[in-house]
C-alpha cells in the first residue's frame, strides 16, 4: 500500500477509541488538577500505556491543544452572541470576559498559552489557537478605537495578556469583588479618558 492510500484510510477503531479515551481522561485531570497534571495518570485512567499517549500527543502542549479544541465551540458561540452588540466598547468588554472564562477553564492554563505567544514557535500546537485569540481581540480593539473608546496605543496582544493575567488570578481563588476591581484597573488602562464630564 502506498503512502497516499494510507493517508486516505480511516484510523483503526481501537486507535480512535484510545484517542477519545485519552482526551476524556485529560479533560477530567485538567479540571481537577490543572494543566500540570501527571500525563502518566491520564494514560492510566484512559486504560492505555504512556507510549500510546505519546504516539497520539507527543507533548503536553499537543494534548492540551486537543482538549482545548473541545472548549472552542463554547467560545465561538459567545463570539456569535457578541457580534450582535452594536456598542464597540461593550463588545470588547464582553469578548474579554468570554476569553477570560475560556482561559481560566483549567488551573495553570494561562502560563503555557502566554509562553506559546512569546516563543512564536510554529511547532508548538498552542501557537495557532493563541494567534487566533489575539487576532480576534485585535479586531474588537480596532473597532473600539474607531469609536474613540480605546486608546490608540492599545493592541489585541496587550488585552490578550491582560485577559490571561485575570484568568490566572481567577484560578488562584480570588474573590469576584477582587476580580472586578482588577478588571476595572485593566479597563482604565486601555480606555480613552472621558473628558466629557
Amino acid at each position: 500500500m502506498n503512502a497516499r492510500e494510507q493517508q486516505g484510510r480511516k484510523p483503526r477503531a481501537d486507535v480512535q477509541r484510545n484517542r477519545v479515551a485519552l482526551l476524556e481522561a485529560a479533560q477530567r485531570h485538567f479540571l481537577r488538577d490543572g494543566v500540570g497534571t501527571s500525563l502518566e495518570a491520564v494514560a492510566k485512567e484512559a486504560g492505555v500505556g504512556p507510549g500510546t499517549l505519546y504516539r497520539h500527543f507527543p507533548t503536553r502542549e499537543a494534548l492540551l491543544a486537543a482538549v482545548l479544541q473541545s472548549r472552542t465551540a463554547e467560545l465561538v458561540t459567545r463570539r456569535e452572541d457578541i457580534a450582535s452588540i452594536d456598542d464597540a466598547g461593550e463588545a470588547l468588554t464582553q469578548w474579554l470576559r468570554a476569553m477570560e472564562d475560556y482561559l481560566s477553564a483549567y488551573s495553570g492554563l494561562p502560563e503555557p498559552l502566554m509562553t506559546a505567544t512569546r516563543a512564536q514557535d510554529p511547532d508548538n500546537p498552542l501557537t495557532v489557537p493563541c494567534d487566533e485569540l489575539i487576532a480576534t481581540t485585535d479586531g474588537y480593539v480596532r473597532a473600539a478605537q474607531r469609536t474613540g473608546y480605546v486608546r490608540p496605543s492599545a493592541t489585541g496582544y496587550d488585552l490578550f495578556l491582560a485577559a490571561c493575567s485575570v484568568a490566572w488570578i481567577k484560578g488562584t481563588g480570588a474573590t469576584e469583588e477582587s476580580l472586578d476591581r482588577l478588571r476595572a484597573l485593566v479597563a482604565n488602562g486601555y480606555r480613552m479618558p472621558d473628558d466629557r464630564g
